[in-house]
């Protein structure tokens, strides 16, 4: 280029800066400037105005602009500190709230073909769950590290996979409002098992939105006296803003049970054919035991941020800067269980054997006390808690520091315990026992960059109820990197100093009486867990040391250990991937050194193995294959409909039988359906004994059709 065209280019970009205002070239063209620029009503035109058009003053020929009409509000963004950059991002999120901590933890949304078909909850973690039998109906982890702990009200914690609670219910930010429906069945009409849901969530603007779940998930019971009805609501509101946020809901948990106490024995599943599985003899289906259980609860948690820097436009969210949050939490709920029965005898066929071998019937009585009424039962137990937490977190430099945030709090429970008791035949008021806990609890955590994540915690009941319980906890998790790929160490540590629940203490109903006080268990576990996400691989162990440890003995009163109890627990996941075939397999080894206080199979697993292919490329996507559990036997827990626990028992060994179901799964843009026959090996192949928890069988085989489909704006 010559020396002349050099100049006259010079001079044309000369020119073209004299005729742009000034304050269009010191303007910074990025997306948060134009935003500030049209939340300040300035243009949001990225060259300024236009300086050749006419006003009206200087064209007095042109018509009068509209000055009735209001201007667009320009929404706000989600500029909350709660979320990263790569959260706030996703068209859709889901999220659940912590009950002590100013924190919120990210949840996947259920959109994809992964374990759809799984239509029981408990069977989605790990290697799955002992369970009574049925949808809707209780279960435990196989898993001793997975078992709940429920100090509140803990005849609820069989039905843990179902229920919801402060810290599970739902939260979501939507771009459009979000509908999904979900409805699956199986088996005949008087047999039924039904699971329906539905969700909807919209944001009312980017940071404040509402939602409502409900599912009603039960059967009308294969087995004779066995219909489970269980439903669950949940309704939330969230407002995460740029310093205030809250977030608030309402939840109702509703069950009843028909309870029929198991098979009168082993021989009637594995060893004798019915026509039908409804003709398999139950210890109360004569009894018509029956339990219903009833939570209502709602809570709020709020916390207001306070900048120890000043907070500029350009700065997004408080996540990066020097700030203190302060916070209250309330919840209040209350729970409720009503179990029913009358007094009736089963016959066991095979109750022993005479002096020439030959099988002789015995009549037997599945409870062996009645102490209200010799004649029928009608047990009702009530509890109530109303929680305080206030709060305080600092965070120091940046929330994703090497010391992101400092917690503490104090917290006021008030608990409320009702129960019959002997003194109420004079009153004829059932007696209510008041107790007040109080604690203080803290935490401290941080991040160096994407490497290193670490924190720290503890709650302490300094005295009164619960006086002396004490938790700490820590977690350090290391991620390195190999050719993009991010491989993650983890280890945690616990130890938990706990009193026994007030109901371990303190019972008086028709078949079962104590009060008695035990002592606190103490707990140490140790986490170590090796993961490559992108891989699909897992592998962890578990090594925990329980001493006094309070369980269910196998006359079903509470017991308590005098020693210690050591458990280890090995897990490994891997899912293999050729082509289109797809091996998914998790595996659990566990050891425990007294099997009368946690009986514990060595060896339990889950095995899926499908082919994944495009039927019509980005369109229709489609699964065929198998899922099978599977444990080896041990003295598994057998579970008591009156006290609504599991408890521990000696007589029945549980396992050696895969338990397989057959599927095909489809995903079709945004509706998703499957097909499925359940225990498909049923008389091909295994022992014939499909019980799960001592004396409870599992379904017998049955087909399956469910569909899932979402609708947005």
């Amino acid at each position: 280029m010559s020396g002349f065209s050099k100049a006259i280019l010079l001079t044309l970009w000369f020119g073209l800066l004299l005729a742009v205002p000034r304050e269009v070239r010191s303007q910074n063209f990025d997306a948060k400037s134009i935003m500030r620029a049209q939340q300040r009503g300035e243009s949001g035109s990225l060259y300024g105005g236009n300086p050749f058009e006419q006003t009206d003053e200087e064209n007095p020929d042109a018509e009068p602009q509209d000055t009735t009409k209001k201007e667009r509000k320009i929404r706000k963004p989600l500029e909350s500190y709660f979320f990263s950059d790569s959260v706030r991002s996703l068209p859709n999120f889901k999220w659940h709230v912590r009950r002590d901590y100013n924190r919120v933890e990210i949840a996947d949304m259920d959109t994809t073909l992964t374990d759809y078909r799984i239509d029981y909850p408990f069977y989605r973690e790990d290697v799955g769950d002992l369970a009574q039998g049925a949808l809707g109906q209780t279960s435990l982890p196989l898993n001793y590290f997975r078992r709940p702990q429920f100090f509140d009200f803990s005849f609820a914690s069989p039905y843990y996979a179902y229920i919801y609670d402060m810290e599970n219910v739902p939260f979501y930010n939507t771009k459009k409002p979000m509908i999904r429906l979900s409805y699956a069945e199986s088996g005949q009409k008087r047999y039924r098992e039904e699971n329906f849901g539905i969700m909807h969530a919209q944001n009312i603007s980017p940071t404040t939105g509402f939602n409502v779940d409900y599912k009603a998930r039960g059967t009308r019971g294969q087995y004779v006296w066995s219909r489970t009805k269980n439903h669950n609501l949940a309704v939330a509101f969230n407002h995460t803003g740029r310093r205030y946020s809250v977030h608030a809901g309402y939840y109702n948990n509703h069950i009843e049970q028909q309870e029929n106490g198991g098979v009168v024995g082993k021989w009637a599943i594995a060893d004798t054919t019915f026509q039908m599985p409804s003709g398999v003899p139950m210890k109360l289906s004569d009894a018509e035991a029956e339990n219903l259980y009833r939570n209502n609860a709602f809570f709020v948690t709020q916390s207001y941020g306070i900048p120890l820097q000043r907070l500029t436009e350009s700065d997004f969210s408080m996540a990066n800067l020097s700030a203190v949050y302060v916070g209250h939490s309330f919840e209040y709920s209350s729970w409720s269980k009503v179990y029913t029965d009358q007094r009736a005898s089963y016959i066991d066929e095979r109750g022993h054997r005479d002096e020439a071998g030959n099988f002789v019937p015995d009549t037997l009585m599945y409870y062996q006390n009645w102490y209200i009424n010799p004649l029928e039962t009608r047990d009702s137990l009530y509890e109530r808690n109303i929680s305080n937490r206030f709060f305080v977190q600092a965070q120091p430099w940046d929330r994703n520091g090497v010391v992101g945030t400092i917690d503490a709090g104090v917290g006021l429970d008030l608990h409320t315990y009702s129960q019959f008791e002997l003194n109420d035949y004079m009153t004829g008021k059932y007696t209510k026992v008041n107790k007040t806990s109080y604690f203080v609890y803290g935490s401290v955590g941080g991040k160096i960059k994407k490497y290193v994540d670490w924190d720290a915690n503890f709650k302490f009941f300094p005295s009164g109820y619960r006086g002396g319980d004490m938790t700490l906890g820590a977690h350090l998790a290391l991620t390195g990197f190999l050719r993009g790929h991010p491989l993650i160490l983890e280890g945690r540590f616990t130890m938990d100093r706990r009193s026994p629940s007030y109901w371990q203490e303190n019972l008086f109903s028709n078949h079962y009486m104590w009060s008695a006080p035990l002592n606190k268990e103490n707990e140490t576990r140790f986490e170590v867990k090796f993961s490559v996400p992108d891989f699909a691989f897992e592998a962890g162990a578990w090594q925990g040391v329980v001493t006094d440890k309070i369980y269910y003995g196998p006359d079903s009163h509470v017991a308590q250990s005098d020693g210690n109890v050591s458990l280890t627990s090995v897990y490994a996941r891997k899912d293999f991937r050729l082509g289109g075939l797809h091996l998914d397999n998790r595996v659990l080894l566990q050891w425990s050194t007294d099997q009368e206080v946690i009986p514990v199979p060595l060896l339990s697993a889950y095995l899926s193995y499908y082919y994944e292919f495009w039927v019509v490329r980005n369109v229709l996507r489609l699964q065929i294959g198998l899922d099978g559990h599977y444990h080896t036997r041990y003295y598994a827990p057998g579970y008591n409909p009156a006290l609504s626990v599991y408890y521990n028992q000696r007589e029945v060994e549980v396992g050696n039988y895969p338990y397989v179901d057959a599927f095909v799964m489809g995903k079709w843009k945004r509706m998703r359906i499957f097909l499925k026959y359940q225990h498909v090996n049923k008389g091909l192949f295994g022992n014939g004994e499909y019980f799960s928890a001592a004396g409870y069988p599992l379904n017998p085989g049955m087909f399956k059709i469910g569909i899932s489909w979402g609708f947005y704006d």
